[in-house]
C-alpha cells in the first residue's frame, strides 16, 4: 500500500490548479489524485497524500449476476474539460470491454478547490442494455479515519419519513448497515469523515451498504448503488429496471471532510446546485396548522375563530414573519367545508393579515371500494389507476398507492388546483408522497421503468398545477427536493419531551435538507397538556429547525390554559427571531438516539445554541466553547433566552438544564 501511493504521488505533483498527467491513466486536479491500477484493475483516489479510496471499482446486475468493472478484459482511457454547475473541471474515465458485455465507462468528475469527486458509470451495447442495480462505488477495503475506533460511527439516514422511523448514528460494531441515498462514516472525537451519496434522484432509488471488521470496530467495506427497493423504502418488490441503447448508474459524490458535518452541508448544497430549491422570495411561513389540536373535530367556525385569536392574541405579540404574515392552514378535514366556507374562511385570513393554507394526498387513495369511480378523475375508477405490485394493490398508511402518471390523476390536480387558485389559497400541504414513488409491475406511461420515473414524472405535475402555491411535503422521500419549498422534517409529533426528542432525532442527522429544500419543517407545535419546560422545548425544537407551525385549539371552546401558553410561549421575540429558516446543526454525532445540543453561528459571529434534557432528572453540564465552534481564547456575553438570564464565560460555562426542558442561549463575542 504504502509503495502504491508513493508511486501515485511521483506520477503526479499537486499543484493549486488543473493539470493532467502526462500518463492519461491518471489524473490530477488542485490536491485530487486519480489513477488506475492495472495491478487491482481498479482506480486509486487521494485527496493530497491522504488515500480516500483504494481500489475502487462498478459493479452492475446482467440479468441474474452482479458484473464487476474488474472483469473486462480490455479498458483504455480517456480525459476531458467538463464546465457545469460545479464550476470547470476535468473527466477522467476509463472504458471497459468485453465479449459478451455491455461498454462500461466508468467517469470520474474532479474539479479545483472542492472536497469531493463525483463519479457515475455508463452501459452501453449493440442492442438493448438493461440493469436494476448500477453501483459506481464499490470498495472492498476501506482505509481508517484517523482517531480512536472506538468513536467511529455511520449515520443511518432513511429514505423517507413515514412510519416515525429514525435517523441513527451507529458505532462500528455492526456486521452490515444500509443508509439511504447518503452517509456519514466519521470519527466523533476528530470529526474527520467520509461522505458518499447520490445527488441525482430522477431514475434511482440509492442507497450506500457499509460492512465493518467487528473484531477491530473499524469500516471494512462499502458500495453506494441505485436500484435499493426493501421496507424502508416502502417497496413490495424489487426496483425497477432502467433499459434503454445506453443506461447510467446516479452520480455519487465522494468526498473526504475534517468535519463530517461540514461534509453534510456540503452534500446537501451539491444536491442543491443539480436541481435548485423550489423558489421562495418571500419571509419564513410562521402559523398554524389544523392537524395538530382540532385534526378531524376541524368546523368552519372554529377555524375562523383560530384566525381571530391570532389576529387579537399573537401576530400583535411577536407572533409573525418578516412580511408580518401568518400562515393559517387547513388539514385533513377541511372537505367537510362548502365552497363558500372555503372562500369566506380565506377572506377572513386576508382581513386579519394572514395567508389561507390548505391540504391534499395527491397519490393516495384512502377509499376500500376499487370499482368507485374518481371524482374529477374523467370517468376512471380507482382500479384503474392503483399501482400494482405482484398483481395485488399496495397499501401503506391505510391508503391505496396511486399512479402519478395516469391521466385521471393528472385531471384532478387540475381540478383542485383550480378550486383552491379560485377560493385565494396560496400554500398547500402535500402529504403521503411516498405512495406515488413505490415500484410496480407497469405505470399508465410504458417510458416510466422505476418507482422514482414515476414518482418525479407526478412532482412535475404539481409545480404546473401548484406550483405558483408555497408547497410544503410532509410524509414524503427526501428526494427529489426541488418541488417544495420545505419537508416535514420527521412524522407528526405533537407536545411532550418525547416528541421534541423525536423532532430533534432528525434535525441531529438531517438538519443539511435545508440545503437543497429553502427550509425544513419540524412539525406542529402543541402545547396543550404538557409541561411549561416541555412547552419551552417544543418551541425552541421548532425555532431552531427553521420554521414555526403551532397547532393548539384556539377556538372559542379550546382550552384556556392552552391560550395563556400560546400568550406565553410564542411571543417571545428573542426566542421567534431565531426562526430564520436556516438550521442548527448538532454538536456532537454519538447520541444513542438523538443529539441535544445545537449550534448556529450567525454571520455576524454572533452564536445561538441550544442544550435540551430529554430526561426526568436534571441536567448539569460544561460547555466547552471550542468544541462548539467558538474561540477557547474569547470573552463572550451569554444571554439565555427564556429566562433572560445573562452570564460571562471564557474557555467555557456552565449550564443547568431542569428535567424536560431547554436551554437557550445567545453568545456575544466582547
Amino acid at each position: 500500500m504504502v509503495k502504491k501511493v508513493l508511486f501515485l504521488l511521483l506520477q503526479c505533483v499537486a499543484v493549486t490548479s488543473l493539470v493532467a498527467c502526462s500518463n492519461n491513466s491518471s489524473l490530477t486536479v488542485d490536491k485530487w489524485t486519480i489513477a488506475y491500477d492495472e495491478q487491482s484493475a481498479s482506480i486509486d483516489l487521494l485527496q493530497g497524500d491522504v488515500v480516500v479510496a483504494n481500489d475502487l471499482y462498478a459493479s452492475y446486475c446482467n440479468g441474474e449476476r452482479v458484473v464487476t468493472s474488474r472483469e473486462y478484459t480490455h479498458r483504455s482511457f480517456k480525459q476531458s474539460s467538463v464546465n457545469d454547475v460545479f464550476g470547470a473541471g476535468k473527466v477522467f474515465s476509463v472504458v471497459y470491454t468485453a465479449e459478451g458485455l455491455p461498454t462500461l465507462t466508468h467517469s470520474f468528475y474532479l474539479y479545483p478547490a472542492i472536497d469531493y469527486v463525483l463519479t457515475d458509470f455508463t452501459l452501453q451495447g449493440e442492442g438493448e442494455v438493461a440493469s436494476n442495480y448500477m453501483a459506481p462505488v464499490n470498495v472492498d477495503s476501506m482505509q481508517p479515519i484517523a482517531g480512536d475506533n472506538s468513536a467511529l460511527r455511520m449515520l443511518f439516514v432513511p429514505f423517507d419519513n413515514d412510519c416515525w422511523i429514525r435517523y441513527a448514528s451507529h458505532p462500528a460494531t455492526f456486521v452490515s448497515l444500509t443508509s439511504y441515498e447518503v452517509t456519514a462514516m466519521f470519527n466523533n472525537d476528530t470529526r474527520n469523515g467520509i461522505i458518499v451519496g447520490s445527488v441525482e434522484h430522477d431514475n434511482w432509488k440509492s442507497a450506500i451498504t457499509v460492512t465493518c471488521d467487528t473484531l477491530n470496530n473499524t469500516f471494512a467495506s462499502m458500495r453506494c448503488y441505485g436500484g435499493v427497493a426493501d421496507s424502508l423504502t416502502r417497496d413490495s418488490k424489487p426496483h425497477g429496471t432502467l433499459k434503454g441503447a445506453s443506461i447510467k448508474s446516479p452520480k455519487v459524490m465522494l468526498g473526504s471532510f475534517a468535519d463530517w458535518r461540514d461534509g453534510l452541508d456540503t452534500y446537501g448544497e451539491a444536491n442543491a446546485l443539480i436541481a435548485p430549491p423550489k423558489a421562495w422570495n418571500k419571509a419564513v411561513p410562521f402559523g398554524w396548522n389544523s392537524w395538530g389540536a382540532l385534526q378531524f373535530d376541524l368546523t368552519y367556525e372554529k377555524a375562523i375563530e383560530v384566525s381571530d385569536f391570532y389576529r387579537d392574541h399573537l401576530q400583535c405579540n411577536n407572533f409573525h414573519n418578516a412580511d408580518t404574515l401568518v400562515y393559517t392552514g387547513l388539514d385533513s378535514g377541511w372537505n367537510s367545508f362548502t365552497e363558500d366556507q372555503l372562500r369566506a374562511f380565506v377572506e377572513r385570513c386576508k382581513a386579519n393579515g394572514q395567508v389561507a393554507g390548505i391540504y391534499w394526498t395527491p397519490f393516495v387513495h384512502w377509499g376500500r371500494n376499487p370499482r368507485q369511480y374518481i371524482e374529477h378523475g374523467e370517468g376512471y375508477q380507482f382500479k384503474d389507476v392503483y399501482l400494482y405490485a405482484n398483481g395485488k394493490h399496495q397499501t401503506l398508511d391505510g391508503g391505496r398507492a396511486i399512479d402519478p402518471t395516469h391521466p385521471a390523476i393528472e385531471a384532478t390536480m387540475k381540478y383542485f388546483s383550480d378550486l383552491f387558485t379560485r377560493l385565494g389559497y396560496e400554500y398547500v400541504k402535500l402529504d403521503f408522497m411516498t405512495h406515488g414513488a413505490m415500484e410496480a409491475d407497469s405505470w399508465y406511461l410504458p417510458e416510466i421503468q422505476t418507482g422514482i420515473q414515476a414518482y418525479n414524472y407526478g412532482l412535475k405535475l404539481i409545480e404546473k398545477y401548484f406550483g405558483h402555491m408555497y408547497i410544503n411535503f410532509s410524509i414524503s422521500p427526501a428526494f427529489p427536493a426541488q418541488y417544495a419549498q420545505s419537508r416535514r422534517i420527521a412524522c407528526d409529533a405533537w407536545n411532550k419531551i418525547k416528541d421534541t426528542e423525536y423532532t430533534l432525532n432528525a434535525l441531529s442527522y438531517g438538519w443539511w435538507l435545508d440545503k437543497p429544500y429553502q427550509f425544513n419543517d419540524p412539525d406542529h407545535i402543541v402545547l396543550r397538556d404538557a409541561t411549561e419546560g416541555e412547552n419551552r422545548a417544543r418551541v425552541t425544537s421548532g425555532v431552531i429547525t427553521g420554521i414555526f407551525i403551532c397547532g393548539d385549539d384556539f377556538s372559542a371552546g379550546g382550552a384556556e390554559v392552552d391560550k395563556e401558553r400560546a400568550k406565553k410561549f410564542l411571543t417571545n421575540a428573542d426566542v421567534i427571531s431565531i426562526a430564520n429558516g436556516v438550521s442548527f446543526r448538532p454538536v456532537e454525532g454519538c447520541g444513542e438516539r438523538s443529539e441535544n445540543q445545537f449550534i448556529r453561528i450567525e454571520d455576524d459571529n454572533t452564536a445561538h445554541y441550544a442544550i435540551f434534557n430529554y430526561t426526568d432528572q436534571p441536567l448539569d453540564a460544561t460547555i466547552d466553547m471550542q468544541r462548539i465552534g467558538l474561540d477557547a481564547e474569547a470573552a463572550y456575553t451569554l444571554r439565555e433566552l427564556w429566562s433572560g438570564v445573562e452570564s460571562e464565560a471564557t474557555g467555557s460555562f456552565q449550564v443547568s438544564v431542569p428535567a424536560a426542558d431547554v436551554a437557550l442561549f445567545r453568545i456575544v463575542k466582547k
